[in-house]
């Protein structure tokens, strides 16, 4: 099985959109897309320095459609699970099929001028504690009135909030960890983006999502999300929710992910999954120049979905929203006819059960779990195909 990564803000680098740029069609498709998003991706993507595209207003949309003029390279139809960090779940909701990439790119424009504004409001900013306990350096960071942003896993959390307060964590590091100012406008991911999220709701309100075609990741907890509507509502509320990447990992991992492919500008996704998931075995490509396509190409093809000449079946795999026990409803079996919206279980939860629909009319062709089987955030567990007579 194979998984998709795009890469959020701190990926970037000058001039790595340049080698893209001649591929037939590219330069015109970010021109289009410069005009959704009110920035000058061309030249941000080619000539721009460092300190140019370090602006969230400008890196935002950058990123997300370098993921997409990637992706059209590639055969994403053998793609099983995509998955993007902070900006990057706008490219991954439209590698989905969830958004167009017009939508994915306006809505990047609009999250990055409103994620600049909020920054400008009152001095705060962003640090990386590396090493020490997990539960200690998390203790550490509330108890200095911070919050914890980023949750990335492989010993790396990310604290945000007031400047003082990041200063006296800087000189009262938790024990074995070390605490990194990183060179960001403001405390992503946290209250103090309240405004951000608030304008970018406004905008995204008039967008109708599509149901993802596709297994997608969510930041927010790891889980799998079946419905464009709730898609677009955990993409607004993000803005200031921590990212917890070390959750999306482990849904990689309970899936049984056997490679990864980051789109450019790829390396951080691709390093936090060989630390975190060595033991897995998961063959790791990045994609950053066109040169790297037949790796990629050659990745989706051994880990993608077996191809063939013959007519295939199309079906749409129901997943588990959360971790618990799951329980088929009664009396359903495979081979009945289920509708849109059919409640087909349900996972019990310590907070309660977590019903189970479809989201698509055809026939339950197989349950791939069942009565009371462990289940974990992403897991698939029915496969509807076809369409009733």
């Amino acid at each position: 099985m194979l998984a998709v990564l795009s890469p959020g803000q701190g990926a970037q680098k000058p001039g790595f959109l340049a080698p893209w740029v001649g591929l037939p069609g590219a330069e015109a498709r970010l021109r289009w897309w410069s005009a959704l998003s009110g920035v000058d991706l061309v030249h941000l993507g080619t000539e721009a320095g460092a300190d140019e595209i370090k602006d969230t207003a400008r890196t935002q949309p950058l990123l997300v459609a370098a993921a997409l003029l990637a992706a059209e390279q590639l055969p994403m139809h053998d793609v099983a699970v995509v998955a993007g960090h902070s900006v990057g779940e706008l490219g991954a909701a439209a590698l989905a099929g969830a958004l167009s990439p017009e939508a994915a790119v306006t809505l990047a424009g609009v999250r990055g001028r409103e994620m600049a504004a909020a920054c400008a409001l009152e001095p705060t900013g962003m640090s990386a504690v590396l090493g020490g306990d997990a539960a200690e350096v998390l203790a550490a960071i509330e108890a200095h009135g911070l919050h914890p942003a980023n949750r990335n896993g492989a010993g790396q959390v990310v604290a945000a909030g007031a400047l003082d307060a990041l200063a006296k964590l800087a000189a009262e590091p938790p024990a074995k960890a070390r605490v990194i100012a990183l060179q960001v406008a403001g405390a992503f991911h946290t209250p103090y983006m309240a405004p951000a999220e608030q304008a970018l709701a406004a905008v995204a309100a008039g967008i109708t999502p599509a149901d993802p075609s596709r297994i997608l990741l969510s930041n927010l907890d790891g889980s799998a999300v079946a419905h464009g509507r709730e898609l677009l509502t955990r993409l607004v509320r993000q803005v200031t929710a921590p990212v917890r990447w070390d959750l999306c990992m482990r849904s990689l991992a309970d899936l049984g992910v056997t490679a990864v492919l980051e789109l450019p500008p790829a390396g951080t996704l691709a390093g936090l999954v060989k630390r975190e998931l060595k033991a897995n075995g998961i063959e790791i490509v990045t994609l950053n120049t066109p040169d790297d396509l037949p790796a990629a190409r050659d990745l989706v093809a051994r880990h993608g979905a077996a191809p063939s000449h013959e007519p295939a079946p199309q079906f749409r795999v129901v997943v588990a929203g959360a971790a618990g026990m799951f329980r088929p409803a009664d009396g359903l079996a495979e081979g009945d006819t289920v509708s849109t919206g059919q409640l087909i279980g349900h996972v019990s939860t310590r907070q309660g059960p977590v019903e189970v629909a479809a989201h698509g009319d055809g026939l339950l062709t197989e349950w791939l779990a069942h009565h009371d089987d462990p289940v974990a955030p992403g897991q698939p567990l029915a496969r509807i195909g076809g369409h009733p007579a």
